[in-house]
């Protein structure tokens, strides 16, 4: 409870530069705050919530006192998510990974299991997908921050592909071969493909490895290819899917 000496004009005060600081470094830690949480960025919201809390309630906290672990939560998240931008393995480690839970209409009981996620879970996400039956999926990968994402069967794709004669076409999931800079040769091996063959295919295209940021390879063959930036030259030829 709020001290009956302190007025009540100063607990307005501490309040709303309080309110201040803690948007100030939501807005500082990014949009993907918001948008997508990872059990780390949950974790640190969390705790800035109770930072805040705090000091708004026990008015004899010296304000800056009670900021400052503020500011010192946001900045560290800020050095995290820069080195989660520049280190896969850190990102793995902070954020973990998505994982299959259907694939080829198939349930992965043992990925399941890994995540401690159950059928329960599973089948509410499908049904709030809009798939209650899990025979029209075809795949459902569990994204770090909790959400399902399914491809359906190519029967329940979108209705414009058969309305215009064009059939299902070819489900799947896009293997990415290079991510920030950096080749991938497991999904490269998995995909029936070399270092060799990617080098020549990105030669073709006029990029060079150390030019691209992502390649992903569609299950019909098309590759697309994102460059660096500063490599963008003829960027409407280049990012092409062919």
């Amino acid at each position: 409870m709020f001290g009956l000496s302190i007025p009540a004009w100063q607990v307005a005060v501490r309040t709303a530069l309080i309110y201040l600081a803690v948007f100030a470094g939501l807005r500082v830690m990014g949009k993907r705050e918001i948008g997508q949480l990872s059990p780390f960025d949950f974790a640190v919201a969390i705790i800035i919530a109770e930072v805040a809390a705090l000091p708004m309630e026990q008015p004899e906290i010296p304000l800056l006192r009670g900021l400052l672990p503020l500011f010192i939560l946001a900045g560290l998240e800020v050095l995290f998510s820069y080195a989660a931008l520049h280190s896969r393995w850190f990102r793995r480690v902070m954020c973990g990974a998505p994982q299959l839970v259907i694939w080829d209409g198939q349930i992965l009981h043992r990925e399941m299991r890994r995540a401690r996620y159950n059928l329960d879970d599973l089948m509410a996400q499908l049904r709030e997908k809009g798939y209650p039956d899990p025979a029209e999926v075809a795949h459902a990968v569990l994204e770090n921050s909790g959400r399902l994402s399914v491809v359906p069967r190519g029967e329940k794709q979108p209705v414009t592909k058969g309305d215009l004669g064009l059939g299902a076409g070819d489900v799947g999931l896009p293997r990415i071969l290079v991510a920030d800079g950096e080749v991938l040769d497991r999904n490269l091996a998995a995909a029936g493909r070399s270092r060799a063959w990617l080098e020549k295919e990105l030669e073709a295209r006029g990029f060079s490895l150390p030019e691209v940021f992502l390649v992903s390879l569609s299950p019909d063959g098309r590759l697309f290819v994102s460059p660096r930036e500063g490599f963008g030259r003829v960027a409407a030829k280049k990012n092409e899917m062919t």
